[in-house]
């Protein structure tokens, strides 16, 4: 783990969704509820960051109550809470079509979101089913990607060969790296977005919207897409589900997603952010 050497009081928490907020089973517990309420009586503001769609947190929006700025497809696109949009970052025409193109080569399915719309080509193919339980709506089935590439939001990389998904990753990243972000959101899932658009960004862009220094903010997460907004606010707690690596990048460890790491990271850390703080 990093130390902990921040000195300025956490006013905003940003959070993953999925292998942070929720269960494997998708589930919001009464615990992360009551600690999202926790940060309200105490001042501190609360967002959330996620590769789902827009549309796919409509259910972690309510049932949180959420006030703020929601960033879907880990920053591709803003939206208020009530879904209306604020910016879209779409992925280059041209990079949209090469990542598709190495995506396949490497064994992997393609899905495509624009800001809306989710599209596969195989509504029977590797993870559609837990993807639209986890996001509340189905795609639709297209054989030809080309007419929606100049609309692109997210691409997904799809497999359960999970060697080659991040060997993927890898090859999109130093290929394409000046032109998209990948990285991996689930062992199974590549994400591609616009470059701008990455969970540090969205550190950045809340920083500007609500006028608090990064410095401020103390973000949640437990995937390798999450370390940029690690690495870009004041205090960072990896999930106890987490890889050591991305363990590694954090200021803190907490418990897993399946033993309320969440709450327990607002109790002993956010909360109680005063014990932490170097002399």
């Amino acid at each position: 783990m990093k130390p902990y050497k921040n000195q300025d009081p956490i006013r905003l928490v940003l959070a993953d969704v999925d292998g942070t907020l929720v269960t494997q089973q998708k589930v919001l517990t009464a615990r992360t509820k009551e600690a999202v309420g926790k940060l309200r009586e105490a001042g501190i503001m609360f967002a959330t960051t996620s590769g789902r769609p827009p549309g796919g947190m409509q259910t972690v929006i309510k049932d949180l109550d959420l006030t703020t700025v929601v960033a879907g497809f880990n920053g591709g696109v803003f939206v208020t809470p009530g879904l209306d949009p604020i910016v879209t970052r779409n992925l280059p025409k041209n990079a949209t079509a090469r990542v598709i193109q190495l995506i396949g080569e490497h064994g992997l399915v393609a899905w495509l979101y624009t800001d809306t719309v989710w599209y596969v080509q195989d509504h029977k193919g590797p993870h559609v089913d837990r993807e639209s339980r986890t996001v509340g709506f189905g795609p639709d089935v297209t054989s030809d990607y080309c007419a929606y590439i100049g609309q692109t939001a997210k691409i997904v990389g799809v497999s359960d060969d999970h060697k080659a998904v991040a060997t993927c990753e890898r090859v999109v990243q130093q290929e394409l790296g000046h032109q998209v972000s990948a990285a991996r959101s689930q062992p199974y899932y590549l994400d591609v977005t616009h470059p701008a658009a990455n969970k540090g960004s969205v550190a950045d862009f809340l920083s500007a919207v609500y006028l608090i220094p990064k410095s401020s903010i103390a973000t949640i997460g437990d995937m390798e897409n999450d370390v940029l907004m690690f690495e870009n606010s004041g205090m960072s707690i990896a999930m106890g589900n987490a890889s050591k690596d991305v363990q590694a990048q954090a200021n803190f460890v907490t418990d897993s997603n399946e033993e309320e790491g969440f709450a327990h990271a607002i109790e002993r850390f956010v909360l109680n952010q005063t014990n932490w703080r170097t002399p």
